[in-house]
């Protein structure tokens, strides 16, 4: 039998982690949360949305657990928040592991994590409290990650690195092995970072600039 929770958020990575714990974990989802003040309507997915502050109401703390999914508005602050919320209100945070993502022995994963499709954590990989991980991301062994983060897709971290937390990484960046990433960093798409780097900062490839030919003249 299933264990009922109930997911916090209301915006499509809500519905995207709905999907993935309806179809791919051993949890129900019997129902979303949001703050009142966000509530459009009181059905989503076929579920109720429930307002978090009257949730202890409906669903207490000893009969479900919670998910917060929400993404790195404000270096992921909000989310923070939201996850502290749910924790000073008693619930149990539950954590998503793919069953297509590989964790190898020796990683350790904290609560209300997300670890998407074809991720891999290799030997004695750590994600702390409250990390999310899209799919297709490469942690290396003995990497260590800090609270409240997010990894977008097709990130690398290099072996024995360490992020601080509240960092985001955008598409196709990659991290050197042996590297620390301070607090609160913004590691933008296809962003190389080898050398450690500065907290609250913002690390940011250069965009590909549009090339002078029309697609039609040029050779390929």
């Amino acid at each position: 039998m299933k264990k009922p929770i109930v997911i916090f958020g209301g915006s499509e990575i809500a519905r995207a982690a709905c999907t993935y714990f309806t179809h791919d974990s051993d949890y129900e989802v019997v129902a979303f949360t949001v703050d009142r003040a966000y509530i459009q309507e009181p059905i989503m997915r076929g579920l109720p949305v429930v307002a978090f502050e009257e949730l202890e109401q409906h669903y207490p703390p000893d009969a479900v657990s919670m998910f917060v999914a929400l993404g790195y508005q404000r270096i992921c602050r909000i989310r923070q928040a939201k996850y502290e919320a749910a924790k000073a209100k008693g619930y149990q945070l539950a954590s998503y592991i793919c069953s297509r993502a590989s964790v190898f022995p020796g990683s350790s994963i904290g609560e209300n994590c997300f670890v998407g499709e074809m991720s891999v954590l290799q030997a004695h990989a750590c994600l702390g409290n409250n990390v999310w991980v899209w799919s297709g991301n490469l942690i290396g062994h003995d990497v260590t990650i800090g609270d409240h983060c997010f990894i977008s897709s097709h990130v690398v971290i290099g072996g024995n690195a360490k992020v601080g937390p509240r960092c985001f990484f955008g598409m196709n960046a990659t991290v050197r092995d042996g590297i620390t990433i301070a607090e609160e960093n913004v590691i933008g798409a296809q962003a190389w970072i080898s050398k450690d780097t500065e907290p609250c900062a913002v690390y940011a490839a250069p965009p590909t600039a549009k090339y002078h030919k029309r697609s039609d003249e040029v050779k390929i």
